[in-house]
């Protein structure tokens, strides 16, 4: 294991920061410093101008019109854009659609569908979790049935996040109720669009509503659109996990929030100090620095074994374990520091009207960022699902 950077990736790091210089609109990264929601149309700008410098899938072979970076490449990428504020690429298309199809997908799927999740033609969503269904994914309901040249869906998916700006989805559907409940399930991509598909938004605690019930009643989809073999979906919603889980670390976003954190300390003041020279505060922000510190080498550990072609096993849990849990510490912190500023909801700061903050600009969606990232904890895999993960295969109880 190696943990210094080779000239080739300093020079690598010097060329993302140029390119962060003259491409990053300024306004995009005001908005995510002054906690204001990005719209779509912030983020199809954001993912074109990276397109256009073919840097949007930096992990897909350039056969596919990827950068073909290895891990290292990637890690130094998502470590100078998060530093900068920029705007996080969506996943579904990029990070999870997208290795599944050059996996498992017919090469029709693959001329079709690739080039335009990287050109913006089509925005994807991910249709997993259910009502009775989202640690224990198997439990499954959404049946499709086969119709001569189509499956007939019906069921309920839900915390679809930004499902309302999708024209697809990806979703893993019950074909088969024979054997073991992971035996039958297939992978479907249909068209948002279909007949019988409703979107209702689920408003979350901080106002906003990033995430839908997502509803199929009678919609017909065409078996051309089975991504691989009937009844062996598992296997490929296993593969998408396994990519969907490579960056939930964080640990670009945690060094952004840290010193998001230390600059709003540094401005508010305690006793007539500056926060940041309160014992007991720098005291707690010092640890869990220096548990991101950890994280970080741990996370250099994962990609230098990445880099070297190995797979990582139990680690990925520990990171999105103690990924999850460093983010939520440094939310609360952050909202600690602000004080009765960040108990508002101030949602036309947020929105980005007009209307000033009450009270510094940083406050306006401090509780909201709290609130909304409570779910890191359980998504991709809950942090319970991963300790079992941990006991089983590295402690063997």
């Amino acid at each position: 294991m190696n943990l210094d950077y080779t000239d080739a990736q300093k020079t690598f790091r010097d060329e993302v920061r140029a390119f962060l210089d003259a491409k990053l609109p300024e306004r995009l990264t005001d908005a995510g410093r002054k906690g204001r929601a990005l719209t779509k149309d912030d983020h199809e700008e954001w993912h074109a101008i990276l397109n256009e410098k073919g840097w949007l899938a930096g992990s897909w072979p350039e056969e596919f019109g990827g950068a073909g970076w290895d891990a290292v490449q990637r890690h130094i990428f998502e470590d100078e854009t998060t530093a900068r504020g920029a705007p996080r690429i969506v996943p579904f298309g990029v990070a999870m659609l997208g290795p599944v199809l050059m996996k498992f997908g017919s090469k029709a799927q693959q001329d079709h569908y690739l080039p335009r999740i990287l050109d913006g033609t089509d925005w994807w969503c991910q249709g997993y979790s259910e009502p009775g269904a989202g640690s224990d994914l198997a439990s499954l309901r959404t049946e499709a049935v086969r119709d001569g040249d189509h499956y007939i869906v019906n069921g309920q998916k839900t915390w679809t996040t930004l499902g309302q700006y999708a024209n697809w989805i990806f979703c893993l559907v019950r074909t088969s109720k024979e054997g073991k409940p992971q035996k039958g399930i297939s992978f479907l991509l249909i068209d948002m669009n279909s007949p019988g598909v409703e979107v209702r938004p689920i408003v979350l605690l901080d106002g906003t509503a990033e995430v839908n019930e997502v509803w199929f009643s009678d919609v017909r989809v065409p078996v051309e659109n089975l991504v691989g073999e009937e009844n062996k979906g598992w296997t490929y919603a296993k593969y998408l996990l396994t990519h969907e889980r490579t960056n939930i670390a964080g640990v670009g976003f945690a060094n952004a929030g840290l010193a998001n954190l230390k600059r709003i300390a540094r401005a508010e003041r305690a006793g007539g100090r500056p926060l940041i020279e309160n014992p007991h505060f720098a005291a707690r922000v010092a640890r869990v620095e220096i548990d991101l510190m950890a994280m970080a080498t741990t996370n250099l550990r994962v990609v230098s074994a990445a880099a070297a072609g190995n797979a990582p096993g139990a680690e990925s849990s520990m990171l999105k374990i103690k990924g999850t849990v460093i983010r939520q510490e440094i939310n609360h912190l952050t909202r600690s520091a602000i004080g009765p500023y960040a108990m508002p909801f101030q949602s036309e700061a947020v929105e980005g009207d007009n209307a000033g903050a009450i009270g510094p600009d940083y406050g306006a969606r401090a509780s909201g960022q709290y609130f909304n990232n409570r779910k890191l904890s359980i998504y991709g895999g809950s942090n319970e699902v991963q300790r079992t993960i941990i006991a089983k295969s590295m402690l063997e109880l």
